[in-house]
């Protein structure tokens, strides 16, 4: 399984030194001039196409390349952002978009998946499902909750990992949540998202030896302030070995056990 991850980063790595040979060849060719040639070597590192400046040096840095954030993002922006990253990436997440995007795209980017539950876009991966690491648990306390595990949750999978989901396992019912002990025991890392008075992450944490993440979500009435009561509930928290992302950040708690969950399994 480690072996399956990292081929995955070394195949970004290819993809990005093929780039570099081609603008060599192309430049000792004369294929292209000098200008053309600097312009070139810039962009493997950042492209500025004027409204964005595209980081394509992000996979090797990280391991992951960057994601667009669609949100406010015009359809045509969206794209022409894509279409860049997949010329030094085969791996493409977009996060917070409508199913209208989707179906835009798919005309001109092939192998695109959308999640409408998470209003996400992605690539789906080239490795097969036995050969992801194990050890990330997500844990969402109701069904209104959803949306933004499985946005963590497809985040975690592109960074290579088999992702383990159990949902509706709010405090309101303990017996749900203790019938999983033994898988959230053996996890590296929990994700536990929930919205109302937000307290799964401190109950998670006390049954187990491994970082919990948690994520508060907006769900609740009118006194839980857009998820702030939830966010304030988590890092008040008297568990120790919980740290807590934004409001509705499923995106960064799948991208921080991802990092987790990749140094665990030694890469």
């Amino acid at each position: 399984m480690i072996d399956s991850q990292n081929n995955k980063n070394i195949q970004n790595q290819n993809i990005i030194a093929n780039s570099i040979k081609k603008i060599l060849n192309d430049y000792k060719n004369g294929l292209i001039d000098e200008s053309k040639f600097i312009e070139e070597f810039k962009n493997c590192y950042f492209e500025d196409i004027g409204f964005a400046k595209i980081d394509h040096h992000r996979s090797l840095r990280r391991g992951f390349p960057e994601v667009i954030f669609g949100q406010n993002k015009t359809l045509k922006q969206i794209k022409e952002i894509a279409l860049k990253i997949l010329s030094y990436s085969e791996v493409l997440l977009i996060t917070r978009v409508e199913k209208k995007v989707y179906d835009f795209l798919k005309k001109d980017i092939l192998n695109l998946e959308y999640n409408e539950a998470a209003k996400v876009i992605y690539t789906p991966l080239k490795i097969s499902e036995d050969k992801l690491l194990e050890g990330i648990t997500i844990v969402c306390a109701g069904t209104t909750d959803i949306p933004v595990a499985e946005e963590a949750a497809i985040t975690a999978y592109l960074m290579g990992n088999n992702v383990k989901k159990i949902h509706d396992i709010g405090i309101a019912g303990m017996h749900r949540l203790i019938n999983y002990r033994d898988i959230l025991q053996n996890s590296n890392v929990i994700i536990a998202v929930a919205g109302m008075e937000g307290a799964l992450p401190s109950i998670v944490s006390s049954m187990v030896d491994c970082v919990v993440i948690g994520v508060p979500t907006s769900i609740g009435y009118g006194a839980s302030f857009g998820g702030l009561s939830q966010l304030l509930t988590m890092l008040n928290s008297c568990s120790p070995g919980i740290v807590v992302v934004n409001i509705d950040n499923g995106f960064g708690a799948g991208y921080a056990a991802g990092i987790i969950n990749r140094r665990i399994n030694g890469n």
